[in-house]
């Protein structure tokens, strides 16, 4: 039975987004270190910057800037966080 992924993967979103990581589809070595990183489900994440081609794309994770190759965020799904209005 398939797993429904919730969201989409995070280097289709636009600088600015604030997203929630839902999912990791990435495996073993690089798994874990995007996860000490603090690539894990349920942290909110926010797409800073954008190389011209789309590849990499940095993301603020707590205060760290972090650039992630299309290969690697393509594999790590988030959905945006709706913006409150005050």
């Amino acid at each position: 039975m398939t797993k429904l992924i919730e969201g989409k993967p995070i280097y289709q979103y636009q600088v600015g987004d604030q997203l929630q990581i839902t999912s990791i589809k990435l495996k073993n070595v690089m798994r874990r270190r995007l996860l000490d990183l603090g690539f894990v489900p349920g942290v909110t994440i926010e797409v800073v910057q954008k190389s011209p081609l789309g590849d990499p794309v940095a993301f603020k994770v707590f205060h760290t800037t972090i650039a992630l190759r299309k290969e690697e965020s393509s594999l790590i799904y988030a959905k945006k966080m709706n913006r409150e209005v005050i």
